[in-house]
């Protein structure tokens, strides 16, 4: 019906209705094509009408080439034109790609044969065109294009263009004067090493100029900010990958090696793998001698990791499947780092920096326990929900939703990364909600309610979101996970004063946590108009996080003091922490014959304990075994700490320790449902049998039972290996 009458409109020469009097051509033809493609214009099929407007798209865009390769291209008014031109057309394919996504088999007036394999050729095709014609656009909307650059994207230097970046690197030499004479023997003696591990670009040390390709937001005093697509004057090349460079406003600053490529290179050609695995560790001043700090971030090759990720970004914006301010996940490439960033990781002990006392952990030798430790974050955090989150195309298949989240000062992350998984509903999807409190046999993986604690004397500390989904493309089998939007939220005001006990409703931004100014849909704000009114609509349309900061009662601060001074977790295992704590500070405290004494210590706790923290279903057996036994002690037993403990250490080997070393245990795989599911099958099996035997010494001992074959690290805890060291001594 709504086919129908587009096409009456269309074609009856009427004035446009107030809704498309704002829209330009290109949406009225959106408009025809959607219509065509859904009711089967002329007898054709919607596929057919898609396919033939690919064709009529193709013949334009080889028209454009070719006009783009004439003589008269190179005249500014020309070459406005067909830039102008590029990008209507581009549009144009971004949005029949955008139909033929949208398109289901079931909507054909007759049946189609080979229909799946038909459409995935035409969506390769337009992909394709949509590709060239980004090439295309980005050197047509360059400056230098007269000066250094054919439409086909390769260097046609002249003797007066060669001429002039000399000028420009004697210019340069001159500003930078002593400095780099003094750096002069320092490079000289690195040569030999550096000249292995350079990349193509420096392998043509005859390249001047490069282009870019992506944007980049100045982080640090003394970096260039740049858009995809300029062109960049090199005048130096540092062995670190932050080379100086010159934009067309003669503005100088460092620019990273990876956002950059050569002008015989094809546009958005990405970074090598070598380039994108490198630190970054630059001390150094600019030819303006502004003091560049020193970047020694050791989780920054993994951010870099996820920028020079974009490619296949990219190819899933411009199909559509993703909007086009999504990324790959930051603090996911984080936590692939090994266990630095892991819950197992901060609740080990941490050492002073003399590394001959314990730091976080003291004795009360009055109360015969653990001493509190207050900290400067010490709160409780509730995740209520995430509105408007854009969905992904049907290209890809959404394994997992769920938030990250860590403390952050803007620029390290300073705590483990914790992560929480959403639901969501069919006929809401654009909603993602969270239990807000977690209790039975729910997962703790869904628990919203979470506890931060640090000692972080930053004044910039806040809590940093990552909404993210683990996905797998269809046509190729390709597991990821992309950053569906990011949100910060500080924890202290300018005054140092701690923010209120609210619910705060946070914008997500798009890109990653070191970019800024990119919006996560960038087509809600395109669409908007410029009336109050539709301002106001589309910020509803924002994507969003909902979260509520709780005000601590004295109980909840007790509890939350006798954690680790940094660490963020689920509020559902609380009570197991406090547990591992103390029978940690009893053991490293009070029963060590000597303070002195380094060798190994009998405790199977203290050995596996850890590893339940990134195997949260175990973690769920250990609670819910807990739960039960807890609710048939008396209420005497209950405020008897020694008595607790070792009923804890009865539950704790009958559930989880036996099966930490079982061989019917698949091993823990994020977001893979089957192996979720075989998981909890074996747990909830081995449970039940525990219950009806009264323990695990039937499992134990039976021969229909494998176990692995047995090593001294399951009952031996190693705490100078496995303790912390002090910030202030690395």
């Amino acid at each position: 019906m709504l086919g129908r009458v587009v096409r009456l409109w269309l074609h009856s020469g009427l004035p446009r209705p107030p809704m498309f009097r704002t829209r330009g051509d290109d949406d009225v033809q959106s408009v025809r094509l959607l219509s065509d493609a859904m009711s089967g214009r002329r007898g054709r099929s919607p596929l057919q009408g898609v396919q033939r407007r690919g064709r009529e798209l193709r013949q334009q865009v080889e028209a454009l080439v070719s006009d783009s390769k004439e003589r008269g291209a190179l005249d500014p008014a020309k070459r406005k034109y067909l830039f102008q031109r590029c990008m209507e057309l581009k549009k144009s394919v971004d949005e029949n790609t955008s139909v033929l996504q949208n398109l289901k088999k079931a909507d054909e007036p007759a049946p189609v044969g080979n229909y799946n394999q038909r459409k995935e050729e035409e969506e390769k095709q337009l992909l394709t065109l949509s590709q060239q014609l980004q090439k295309l656009a980005a050197v047509l909307s360059q400056d230098s294009v007269t000066k250094g650059y054919n439409v086909d994207g390769k260097c046609q230097n002249s003797p007066q263009t060669e001429q002039e970046n000399e000028e420009e690197e004697e210019e340069d030499e001159e500003s930078s004067g002593e400095e780099d004479a003094e750096e002069e023997d320092d490079d000289d003696d690195d040569n030999d090493e550096e000249e292995d591990d350079d990349d193509e670009l420096e392998d043509q040390p005859t390249i001047k100029e490069c282009i870019t390709v992506g944007d980049f937001v100045a982080q640090q005093d003394g970096d260039l900010t740049f858009k995809k697509g300029e062109v960049l004057l090199i005048l130096d090349k540092k062995p670190d990958g932050w080379w100086m460079a010159k934009n067309s406003k003669g503005e100088r600053g460092l620019v990273p090696k990876t956002y950059l490529m050569a002008c015989n290179k094809g546009v958005g050609q990405e970074p090598s793998e070598e380039e994108s695995e490198e630190d970054i560790e630059v001390v150094d001043e600019t030819a303006d001698r502004t003091e560049i700090k020193k970047r020694t971030d050791s989780h920054w090759s993994a951010v870099r990791k996820a920028i020079t990720e974009n490619n296949t970004i990219d190819v899933l914006a411009t199909m559509g499947a993703v909007p086009a301010g999504f990324r790959p996940s930051t603090l996911s490439q984080l936590l692939e780092k090994g266990n630095q960033f892991q819950a197992s990781y901060f609740i080990q002990p941490e050492l002073t920096p003399s590394q001959l006392a314990f730091k976080d952990i003291v004795w009360n030798p009055e109360k015969d326990t653990i001493q509190p430790r207050p900290t400067r974050v010490s709160l409780i955090l509730t995740l209520w929900s995430c509105k408007m989150i854009p969905l992904p195309g049907v290209s890809i298949q959404v394994l997992s939703r769920h938030v990250r989240l860590c403390l952050f000062d803007g620029n390290r992350v300073l705590s483990n990364i914790h992560t929480v998984r959403a639901t969501w509903q069919p006929k809401n999807p654009k909603t993602w909600t969270f239990s807000p409190r977690v209790t039975g046999i729910l997962p703790s993986l869904l628990d919203g309610d979470c506890f931060i604690r640090s000692n972080s004397s930053s004044p910039d500390i806040g809590i940093l979101f990552e909404l993210g989904i683990t996905y797998i493309r269809n046509s190729t089998g390709e597991r990821g996970e992309l950053s569906c939007g990011w949100t910060f939220l500080k924890l202290f005001d300018s005054s140092g004063i701690p923010v209120s006990s609210k619910t705060y409703e946070l914008l997500l931004n798009g890109g990653t946590p070191y970019e800024r100014g990119i919006e996560v849909d960038p087509s809600i704000s395109r669409r908007a108009s410029s009336g109050v009114f539709h301002q106001m609509i589309t910020l509803k349309k924002q994507p969003q996080l909902l979260v509520k900061l709780r005000s601590l009662s004295t109980r909840s601060k007790g509890i939350l003091n006798l954690l680790p001074e940094t660490l963020i977790g689920s509020m559902c295992y609380i009570h197991l922490l406090i547990f591992y704590r103390q029978i940690l500070s009893d053991v490293l405290l009070k029963d060590r014959i000597s303070m002195q004494s380094a060798d190994l210590i009998s405790n199977p706790i203290l050995a596996t304990f850890p590893k339940l923290m990134e195997q949260p279903d175990l973690m769920d057996a250990l609670r819910s075994a807990w739960a039960e036994k807890e609710s048939t002690l008396k209420r005497s037993e209950k405020r008897d700490q020694e008595f607790l403990k070792s009923v804890f250490f009865l539950v704790y080997h009958d559930c989880v320790f036996p099966l930490l070393q079982s061989t019917f245990l698949p091993e823990h795989k994020w977001a893979d449902e089957e192996s979720e599911a075989s998981r909890w099958k074996v747990i909830a099996d081995f449970l039940k049998r525990n219950q009806e035997k009264d323990s695990a010494l039937y499992s134990l001992l039976s021969s229909e039972n494998v176990h692995k074959a047995f090593d001294i690290s399951e009952i031996t805890y190693d705490f100078l290996g496995q303790a912390r060291k002090s910030s202030a001594s690395v």
